[in-house]
């Protein structure tokens, strides 16, 4: 059997550990044969693609990045017979889509057509609720842990309240995690919109006790005044926007509203870069492993999850349906260390 084996969306650390995973298991067990599309769904339309034999992955599982490239191209913009085409004239009798709720989306209405498709969720904001956990979410909340470390220590030196917006477009599980991690004063997340009165208070009471105050910011997150979050990057390729900003926005209304001189800073990509943490590694590895063993057993359709310490399969329409959102039970516990 030839499979395709693409990596859609933004680019997180793991890709790498699922495509080794995959394409090793495949070869050693099942006799799979294996190409690589360059650039996500591009390469599928387009034709472009690398032979992936067991040369050409060694000792990618540690990289970052993605080594087949990425981008954000909808693939469905004509419909899907062009792409049902480009798998004939390739000879690629299945695929694997690596991506997050917009790429699984289109491996779901692809599967709808009859293409055999299997999916592994990829999203380092962790919001899908088919998974326990994404491969690439430990690593990002590490550096962003890392990262605001070493912000608190310019904030203590000049006494300034310190704002860092960390991603999360839907769900705010990096600024919960790398917030508690950082002991920070207020986390700001896109499930709970709160008023500017409400922070100003936070840091008010922080700075009182002698503290430095931090506020870690989702970039979804929206005052109570707000309907929509804020952007000003335009839309990708699938309509959605270009999320970032809000750290910027809040900075100066704080320093308004408390009078304590307030600096932001947006960790962006540095979030996605690097090598992954032990545990994404890992999780990828298995992730990969298990989606060469679904397109063995031709379970066209689903998408490998975690569920606890296992790895399971569900369907696709079950990992897009519903976004895994912060529960108010666990920001109950952050919204302890704050003010």
């Amino acid at each position: 059997m030839r499979v395709g084996i693409l990596t859609s969306g933004g680019d997180c650390p793991g890709l790498n550990a699922v495509i080794r995973g995959a394409v090793l298991r495949g070869i050693r067990e099942y006799g799979q044969s294996f190409v690589g599309f360059r650039d996500g769904w591009r390469g599928l339309v387009e034709a472009d693609s690398i032979e992936l034999d067991w040369k050409a992955i060694r000792g990618i599982a540690k990289l970052g990045g993605t080594v087949l490239g990425t981008s954000r191209t909808n693939p469905l913009i004509n419909g899907v017979e062009p792409v049902i085409a480009a798998l004939d004239q390739q000879r690629i009798d299945a695929v694997i889509a690596v991506g997050g709720e917009g790429t699984l989306t289109v491996a779901q209405l692809l599967s709808q057509a009859g293409v055999p498709i299997v999916g592994v969720p990829k999203t380092i904001d962790n919001d899908l609720s088919a998974t326990d956990y994404s491969f690439g979410f430990d690593t990002a909340v590490q550096i962003a842990m890392e990262a605001i470390d070493k912000i608190v220590t310019s904030g203590e030196s000049h006494h300034r309240c310190m704002v860092v917006e960390v991603m999360g477009r839907h769900a705010g599980w990096i600024a919960l995690h790398a917030g508690m991690a950082t002991s920070a004063h207020a986390i700001l997340i896109p499930e709970k919109p709160v008023g500017l009165d409400r922070i100003a208070d936070w840091v008010t009471k922080t700075q009182a006790r002698g503290r430095t105050p931090l506020v870690v910011v989702a970039e979804g997150f929206t005052l109570d005044t707000m309907s929509t979050p804020h952007h000003e990057l335009g839309l990708d390729a699938f309509g959605r926007p270009r999320l970032g900003g809000i750290g910027n926005l809040l900075a100066p209304l704080i320093e308004e509203a408390t009078g304590i001189e307030s600096r932001a800073t947006t960790l962006g990509y540095i979030q996605r870069g690097g090598v992954p943490t032990a545990f994404d590694r890992v999780l990828a590895l298995r992730l990969g492993m298990a989606s060469a063993d679904s397109v063995h057993q031709q379970t066209w359709g689903t998408m490998v999850a975690l569920r606890g310490t296992a790895i399971r399969r569900v369907p696709l329409s079950e990992a897009i349906g519903e976004l895994s959102r912060v529960p108010d039970e666990r920001y109950a516990e952050a919204s302890v260390f704050f003010g």
